[in-house]
């Protein structure tokens, strides 16, 4: 009986070692199983880019966030008048009284001109870095004489020596120096204000004093200007309320993203590796909201067009999508090394299968460690070099000869290098990737075409 059962072992582990379909299944169980490290180091990455953001987002916090916008704003108050009836019992009669409330209509300015200069820099905690900056925005520009006609407000009914102007902004924190607001030949300052209940987009608000009649009241239009000086993080924009809104950003930022509703002139835009000078010109006709609003700021704020500086800190990404060829890598690998058993009948141990798959994930653990400290090419290729030689050096003490181990490592480096150039692009990285996974196919089906497959 114990015959019988040696016997059938035997026939099962020549059935393994000589057997190409046995061969075949057993590197697809491998490879199987090899996923889940694989699945394991995309989660790392994952909790690496998300600790990245943490980060950035705890020093733009400390240092400024990011910088919208929205004004300056005319707000002049009004009154309107309702009518009560109270019946008396006493006279059979109706009682009427007049109650008299007071509103709010906001008027923006005519035209609207921004000159924006921005120094930028990187402040770095230990690997992560954010893109922070100081930016002074001078504003200026002229409200045309406030009439309310159009919306059923009498003149008499404003009350001309209670307004004020308004600037809404995402970055109170960050605001660097005293405001003024200068408005023909007068100057007023800005405090916050908390309580003002008729806006509806989260905008911190700061509010000028009482403005003097004669600014307001004139014929002709009404000048002002105002700086602003803020230390922000990631993003300066602007909301164009102006009829004719410009904005002139310069920076010594060379790497701009221009985000928002409107992109800059293409004929004035420079970008060197020195910084960068955009214009804006947005026109009334442009964008689909009124000079005068009653009541309530509407929320304007996906009309607002601007400038992003962000570090081009994408190794995660690059990382994530280098191990999404993890399985393509495993698979292609394994095959190499089983064309050269199959063809070369040299013996290869399930065991020795898996230590060089281990390798291949040890790959990704080391492109993330390794960026996290230096960029992501010295780090694809000190991990990249790693494995292959690790690998090459090994099937050399597999396959006692020279010439495949030379094979593998040359095979191995196409491969990876075939991976960075796809990672590298955008727009053709689907293009690429289908031709050189094209020219792999080829390539098997013709190196394959000798093998004896009878012998299964």
């Amino acid at each position: 009986m114990e015959e019988i059962q040696k016997q059938h072992t035997n026939k099962f582990g020549n059935w393994i070692k000589t057997s190409i379909t046995a061969r075949m299944l057993m590197i697809g169980f491998l490879t199987l199983v090899l996923l889940v490290p694989l699945s394991f180091i995309e989660s790392l990455i994952k909790e690496r880019s998300f600790r990245q953001q943490d980060v950035v987002s705890e020093i733009n916090q400390k240092w400024g966030n990011h910088v919208l916008v929205y004004g300056p704003i005319l707000k002049v108050p009004y009154k309107t008048y309702s009518e009560t009836k109270t019946y008396n019992e006493k006279t059979k009669t109706y009682f009427k009284e007049t109650q008299t409330h007071t509103n709010y209509a906001y008027i923006f300015p005519e035209k609207l001109d921004t000159k924006t200069t921005v120094a930028s820099k990187t402040l770095n905690r230990g690997n992560f870095e954010s893109a922070v900056f100081s930016t002074n925005m001078d504003f200026s520009g002229n409200y045309i004489p406030t009439d309310l006609s159009a919306k059923g407000i009498k003149k008499e009914d404003i009350i001309w020596d209670k307004a004020t102007v308004i600037i809404k902004t995402s970055n109170l924190k960050g605001i660097k120096s005293e405001m003024l607001l200068k408005l023909n030949s007068n100057t007023y300052t800005f405090q916050t204000n908390f309580n003002d209940t008729n806006s509806n987009n989260h905008l911190d608000i700061l509010e000028s004093g009482f403005l003097k009649e004669e600014d307001i009241t004139k014929t002709e239009n009404t000048n002002f200007s105002i700086t602003m000086s803020f230390n922000g993080s990631q993003q300066i924009e602007l909301i164009p309320i102006g009829k004719t809104t410009t904005m002139s950003m310069t920076s010594n930022w060379a790497d701009p993203s221009f985000i928002g509703n409107y992109l800059p002139n293409d004929e004035t835009k420079t970008i060197t590796k020195d910084g960068f000078q955009a214009d804006w010109k947005i026109l009334h006709i442009n964008r689909a909201f009124s000079q005068q609003h009653l009541n309530k700021i509407p929320n304007l704020n996906s009309f607002a067009f601007g400038t992003k500086f962000m570090v081009m800190v994408d190794e995660y990404q690059k990382s994530e999508r280098s191990a999404k060829y993890g399985f393509l890598v495993i698979g292609l690998t394994f095959l190499i090394f089983f064309l050269i058993q199959t063809m070369s009948k040299i013996n290869i141990h399930p065991f020795q299968y898996l230590m060089i798959g281990i390798a291949l994930t040890m790959f990704y653990t080391l492109l993330v460690s390794i960026s996290e400290h230096s960029n992501f090419l010295k780090a694809y290729l000190i991990a990249g070099i790693s494995v292959i030689a690790l690998i090459t050096l090994y099937s050399k003490s597999i396959l006692k000869t020279f010439k495949f181990p030379l094979f593998i490592g040359l095979s191995l480096t196409a491969l990876y290098t075939f991976i960075y150039v796809i990672i590298q692009l955008e727009n053709y990285a689907l293009l690429v990737g289908s031709i050189g996974l094209f020219i792999i196919l080829a390539t098997v089906m013709f190196v394959s075409r000798k093998i004896d497959w009878t012998n299964g």
